[in-house]
């Protein structure tokens, strides 16, 4: 199976009173590298958040970031109302005049007329939101997989093109094999007294120096391989990546090798294709 390393998840629930929003967005990268946003009160479970992403999401570019919305009033604040009026009284009694509202803007930041219990995370609150982040991350992980089925259709379309074009190759061998012993004649022809034997060593030399048989059997295993892990392998990116390099080594060979243009032009095809191939895997987890 093929999963993309772009992927988005996202979940939401409700926890006495406050509604928890996790969230997470990825891009291709070449190890785990996870951007982490979470709220004051989450600090104390930062490590245990980091575990679940790596051990889940493995590889990419990760934004992770949990929305925290209180939908009431939190009933831990405290206004002292009593102390607020004894600090506006002793603050007119030194202003002598004065509106009481400026007084009262005075005395709300004077120590202890408001006060409030620090949020903490409670057992329950914390599977809850765990929960929570296993939802955003199946959710990402369904997101992964349609993109990587998109993927694999490119690639193996690509991997398709480059086998047709191997094969078309065939009926210029023969047609290139015959091009570069007329040349070879017309060459000798020039010259007089020439050792035939010698003359058809040197055909047989540069003839085997030639010839592409070699290089397209191994093409033609890297092709079929590639498909093989495609389909059968999980988190296969990389091994994707080694094999399309040494697909390319063997295009390459053919073209060093070709001395026909129409080869040639089949070769660029397959390098065309290639490239397409090298992006994609990239992208794949």
């Amino acid at each position: 199976m093929i999963l993309s390393m772009t992927g988005f998840g996202r979940s939401e629930g409700v926890f006495e009173g406050k509604k928890y929003m996790p969230e997470i967005k990825s891009l291709n990268s070449k190890s785990f590298d996870l951007n982490l946003k979470i709220p004051l009160h989450l600090k104390e479970k930062e490590f245990e958040i980091r575990k679940i992403l790596s051990d889940k999401i493995i590889r990419g570019k990760i934004d992770f970031s949990i929305g925290c919305e209180l939908l009431e009033a939190n009933p831990n604040v405290k206004i002292n109302r009593e102390l607020i009026r004894n600090y506006m009284n002793l603050l007119k009694e030194c202003a002598l005049d004065g509106p009481d509202f400026e007084y009262l803007k005075m005395a709300v930041r004077l120590p202890d007329a408001i006060s409030g219990k620090t949020d903490e995370l409670d057992e329950n609150e914390w599977i809850f939101l765990q929960n929570l982040i296993e939802k955003a991350i199946e959710e990402f992980d369904n997101f992964r997989k349609t993109e990587g089925s998109i993927l694999k259709e490119d690639m193996l379309k690509s991997i398709e093109n480059i086998g047709n074009y191997l094969s078309e190759i065939v009926p210029f061998e023969k047609v290139r094999m015959e091009i570069l012993k007329s040349r070879y004649e017309k060459t000798l022809s020039e010259f007089e007294n020439v050792d035939e034997t010698r003359f058809y060593q040197e055909l047989a030399y540069y003839a085997e120096k030639l010839d592409i048989s070699e290089e397209k059997v191994r093409l033609a295993q890297h092709l079929k391989y590639f498909n093989e892990v495609a389909e059968d392998e999980n988190l296969n990116g990389k091994k994707l990546g080694f094999i399309s390099q040494e697909i390319g080594r063997e295009i390459n060979t053919l073209g060093s090798k070709a001395a026909h243009a129409d080869i040639q032009k089949l070769v660029v095809k397959m390098k065309d294709d290639l490239e397409k191939i090298k992006e994609q895997t990239m992208n794949v987890l």
